[in-house]
């Protein structure tokens, strides 16, 4: 081959090596630009870190993809064969327990100064490595003052006040199945006050309500303007209302627990090295900083940021917040499943039956009471149909079950959401149950009321 012909060829070639090294260059580049994040935090939140972690990391844009908690682990269950997310970030540990017991959640750790192991025994990161603490949550209610002052309602002090006939119909609260701070706070009460006790106040609670909102969101924006008065809900959801200018105020019950929030990185994340990098910004002291924005207001893991915290807003470090519940998150993740299926069967769908029972009992109560209280047979019809109201139609050992659990896969975020097989024959077992019970207590409350 004559030599210009061959140094034709050795200049196209090392021409097409050297587009192929750009191109192999600028696919690499790209997958380290790009950040995916699969959270449940509204935009509020994620916007401030979002803006902060691209302004230090230009080069990285971050997608946010948000789901609900339940969700979202189901979004990571069902993609895992062609992940293409990088992080998940939400509140509830038991989520993150699910993901590491299925194997997606990557190894790793980032020690920081002012982050200590464990807050009243509860460890601040996985143990194994596989998920960090980014902020500490507890749960509790919040109110509008105007609201409460205007009807006249008394702020409640602890969970079995807002059972009191005179919160009928002021409260709101979202459904665990819809909301994983919502279903923390159910597991909570749950821990705290035992498996049938704390199903009693959760329904007790839920007969007063007015609402059950499609996500927690709504309950704070629900109590903000004055739809209802009081909301069940995760601390800082009132304390972001009340640092942006609402008359709302937030506290926390004895039968409480603190938390960590958390965040992961996600089994072959696409994007690994920023997933790490978000992380590490998070928990930094700039990252830290972040979370007294108005429009966050959560309580950071960083003992040494809240020399810099707002007025008002606790440290749970310094024995402010008094919690009597030690949370078990093994506990919460076994029985899952079966709460949220049980809360939506049992309220959720039933609202109004369990309103109507609840407002009939509460009368009937208040009819005793004012004659004397001293009527034996309508004390006894009343505690009768406090109980049918009460009445489980699952027990504590069987909620355990793993194999039980696993029946329940479809959420039923939707009345009409379509339930087969196995778990729809017992949820409808179920909704006759509850339904007949809480006809029954109507109609015992109303004839114990009307022999007085």
């Amino acid at each position: 081959m004559p030599t210009q012909s061959r140094n034709h060829f050795r200049k196209l070639g090392l021409g097409i090596a050297a587009v192929a090294l750009l191109a192999a260059s600028q696919v690499a580049r790209a997958a380290d630009d790009r950040l995916v994040v699969v959270t449940s935090f509204p935009s509020d939140l994620t916007d401030v870190f979002k803006t902060a972690f691209m302004k230090e990391h230009p080069s990285i844009t971050v997608e946010v993809v948000n789901k609900g908690t339940s969700s979202g682990v189901k979004y990571l269950i069902e993609t895992k064969d062609n992940n293409q997310s990088d992080i998940f970030w939400a509140s509830a540990p038991d989520a993150f327990e699910v993901l590491k017991g299925q194997g997606l959640l990557a190894s790793y750790s980032k020690e920081v100064d002012g982050i200590p192991t464990d807050l009243n025994g509860y460890p601040i990161n996985d143990p194994e490595g596989k998920y960090l603490g980014f902020a500490l949550s507890g749960y509790g209610m919040m109110w509008n003052t105007r609201y409460m002052e205007a009807f006249n309602v008394p702020v409640p002090k602890e969970w079995d006040d807002l059972e009191k006939a005179e919160y009928h119909g002021h409260v709101g609260l979202s459904s665990p199945s819809r909301s994983g701070t919502t279903h923390l706070t159910i597991e909570t009460i749950l821990q705290g006050e035992g498996w049938e006790e704390g199903w009693n106040t959760v329904k007790a609670i839920s007969g007063n309500a007015k609402t059950i909102t499609e996500r927690s969101f709504g309950v704070p924006d629900g109590v903000n303007s004055g739809s209802f008065g009081i909301g069940i809900v995760i601390d800082f959801f009132g304390f972001s209302s009340k640092a942006s200018g609402f008359p709302v105020e937030f506290a926390y019950p004895s039968v409480t627990a603190l938390v960590p929030a958390n965040i992961g990185v996600v089994t072959n994340a696409p994007n690994e090295g920023p997933a790490q990098k978000f992380i590490d910004f998070l928990v930094s002291e700039k990252g830290q900083a972040l979370l007294f924005d108005p429009k966050i207001m959560r309580l950071p893991v960083n003992q040494n940021a809240y020399k810099g915290a707002p007025e008002g807003l606790p440290n749970p470090f310094d024995g402010t917040i008094k919690t009597e519940v030690q949370f078990d998150s093994e506990a919460s993740e076994r029985r899952y499943n079966v709460v949220n299926s049980l809360f939506d069967v049992m309220i959720t769908y039933r609202l109004e039956d369990l309103r109507q029972a609840t407002a009939a009992i509460q009368a009937a109560e208040k009819a005793l009471a004012e004659a004397g209280g001293d009527n034996a047979e309508v004390k006894g019809m009343i505690e009768e149909a406090r109980a049918l109201v009460n009445k489980l139609p699952v027990d504590a050992e069987q909620a355990m079950d793993a194999d039980f659990n696993a029946i329940f896969t479809v959420e039923r975020k939707e009345a009409d959401t379509k339930v087969e097989g196995r778990q729809a024959e017992i949820e409808q077992q179920w909704d006759t149950m509850v339904v007949e019970n809480y006809q029954k207590a109507r109609e015992l409350a109303e004839q114990a009321k009307a022999k007085l």
